[in-house]
């Protein structure tokens, strides 16, 4: 635990957090957390802070952006998650002429019944893996606005709810603008998180050479969580106790990005839900009841960076920057694998990441950190 994080004892339970509903014991949880991430690492060599991210979004009933630049193992990896537990999936791949109606559904009129028929579209599965987001039009790229944030489609003046769970993986290659649409705000918002694959070492892209000789590793990889046991664990994650000074200090990262002089855009309250949404799942994951400070901290760059619209002259002068406490941000896996990704890519589109990044570090490093309590 960092310097930044008041202790915590760890032989006894957080206030209130013995009251908590456990469909799943945190250890069968932990289990079923294992075997998943194991199926994701057969085939993504050298990155298991990445999978450890994907596997936070899809228990906390979010949905993943991967960007990065081709080759890098961004489709692969959304095809190993959803292949790891047992549920419907479906995949897009979105081009400039994909419909909405090829998302969404459309009504088709039966002669032989003489009424309209509604036939699904693809988003009608548990795991929709969206390939290529931005190569789609915005006319399409909006059909997964209303799915993504209130889980249903609405066509001809008829709701059609989409069954839990439900979660979006997107990728997109921010290299390549040319015939491309970025994606506007109102639908990065709607992503929990956003990673970047990054290169892998030499030492992996060796391994990657001789697991993919005679066969591609995707083929090996079978359900190893009943679509069931992925909602008892989704329950579990929920059950995580958020104590209020946890909420309070969560709360107060998102309200600094909302005053900082660097940034144009402050995150929304639906990122602050997503980021505690989040922790408590990483919480689980790291086999504690409760959320604790680090837990919000090793989370703020993964959730909160691709939301943030810096000012002009931040990106033009690049001055942002300033110190930044040893424990304050990046000492967990997960923000310092999101912080690698993102200085990977940095530069290659937007170029603002690392930018963003040092911005979230800064005022983590400048958010006082609650006093958590144990039960006395």
């Amino acid at each position: 635990m960092t310097d930044r994080v008041a202790s915590v004892r760890a032989d006894e339970p957080m206030a209130g957090a013995a009251d908590q509903p456990f469909d799943v014991e945190l250890a069968e949880f932990g289990r079923l957390s294992m075997a998943i991430l194991e199926n994701l690492q057969k085939v993504i060599n050298g990155k298991g802070e990445i999978a450890t991210l994907s596997l936070v979004v899809l228990l906390a009933e979010g949905h993943l952006l991967v960007e990065d630049v081709p080759g890098v193992g961004k489709t692969t990896l959304a095809k190993a998650l959803a292949r790891s537990v047992g549920c419907t999936v479906s995949r897009i791949q979105f081009t400039p002429d994909l419909l909405p109606s090829d998302v969404t559904g459309v009504s088709i009129y039966n002669q032989h019944e003489r009424e309209f028929e509604f036939k699904p579209g693809a988003i009608f599965a548990n795991i929709v893996i969206a390939d290529e987001i931005n190569r789609a039009s915005p006319k399409t790229q909006s059909a997964l606005l209303e799915c993504m944030e209130e889980r249903q489609v609405s066509i001809d003046g008829q709701t059609y709810f989409l069954e839990p769970p439900f979660s979006v993986v997107a990728t997109q290659n921010p290299i390549e603008m040319e015939g491309t649409y970025a994606l506007p705000e109102a639908q990065r918002d709607r992503f929990m998180v956003r990673v970047s694959m990054g290169y892998p070492d030499a030492r992996a892209e060796l391994a990657m050479l001789h697991n993919r000789e005679q066969q591609s590793p995707l083929d090996q990889i079978d359900a190893v969580v009943t679509r069931q046991q992925l909602g008892r664990m989704i329950e579990t994650a929920r059950s995580v106790f958020v104590s209020p000074a946890v909420e309070q200090y969560a709360v107060n990262i998102a309200q600094a990005t909302r005053r900082d002089p660097d940034i144009r855009l402050g995150v929304s309250p639906r990122a602050t839900l997503h980021l505690v949404r989040a922790a408590k799942v990483a919480a689980a994951l790291a086999g504690r009841e409760f959320v604790l400070p680090d837990d919000i901290d090793a989370l703020v760059i993964p959730v909160l960076a691709h939301r943030l619209l810096l000012t002009r002259r931040s990106l033009s002068d690049n001055r942002v920057g300033g110190p930044v406490g040893a424990g304050s941000l990046g000492s967990g896996s997960l923000g310092s694998a999101a912080s690698a990704g993102n200085a990977a890519s940095a530069g290659t589109g937007s170029g603002g990441h690392r930018i963003v990044d040092e911005v979230l570090r800064r005022i983590v490093a400048n958010t006082p950190v609650p006093l958590v309590a144990a039960r006395a």
